[in-house]
């Protein structure tokens, strides 16, 4: 079991998706999408420019990995597609948004992904893609804006700048679960993204961070 490490720069409530039942992570963070296995962990944690570099965003336990044409079509997911002109921020941020039509080619409906116009945007749809699945947890501890600190013993969890971090010992990753799982720790969602109600433009700039240049630890 390995727990995939990184620093949540932008949490909007789009990457990761912690809306109803089931916590998504669909979009940005390819290379984690692609290799992280079944019952595996990501943890996501806070930077200077939100929460702070010392405490967890949020965490989901890898239960399954589909394709993003099984995610579009599992009515399990249907309301993770985003209704673009809501009022609720909710609706508005569905990461369910990668269909292929007759010919096999992808396409990007309007989202947090999309150009301002509502067009595809090639540059972030080819990012998105290179991760091949989705992720899905229903076992996810989620606290937003209310992030939770990290006990200094356990900050080894922690990945500081760009990329990914999963080179943790067995040990390491059992005694962070344990202090994860504690009883003080409640599951799902436990407040508001940081971002979620904020009109601001962050796609390109997530992308630029989170982009091919990674520097991952294995």
């Amino acid at each position: 079991m390995k727990i995939y490490s990184y620093v949540v720069r932008y949490d909007s409530g789009f990457a990761p998706n912690p809306f109803g039942k089931y916590c998504t992570l669909a979009t940005c963070k390819p290379r984690i999408r692609k290799k992280i296995q079944t019952g595996d962990w990501v943890v996501g944690t806070g930077s200077v420019e939100n929460v702070g570099n010392d405490k967890i965003i949020y965490a989901m336990r890898i239960q399954e990995k589909l394709t993003f044409g099984q995610y579009w079509n599992d009515n399990r997911f249907q309301y993770k597609k985003p209704k673009w002109a809501s009022d609720n921020p909710i609706e508005k941020l569905g990461d369910n948004i990668y269909y292929k039509d007759k010919n096999n080619k992808f396409h990007q409906i309007q989202s947090k992904h999309s150009n301002k116009d509502g067009t595809e945007n090639e540059k972030i749809k080819t990012h998105d893609l290179q991760g091949i699945y989705v992720l899905i947890s229903e076992e996810f501890y989620y606290f937003g804006k209310r992030a939770i600190l990290i006990p200094e013993k356990y900050q080894y969890i922690i990945k500081k700048g760009l990329g990914h971090k999963c080179n943790f010992t067995n040990d390491q990753v059992f005694k962070f679960l344990d202090w994860l799982k504690s009883p003080i720790h409640k599951k799902k969602y436990q407040a508001d993204p940081f971002l979620m109600k904020k009109n601001i433009d962050i796609c390109q700039k997530c992308i630029e961070y989170d982009g091919t240049q990674e520097d991952d630890e294995e």
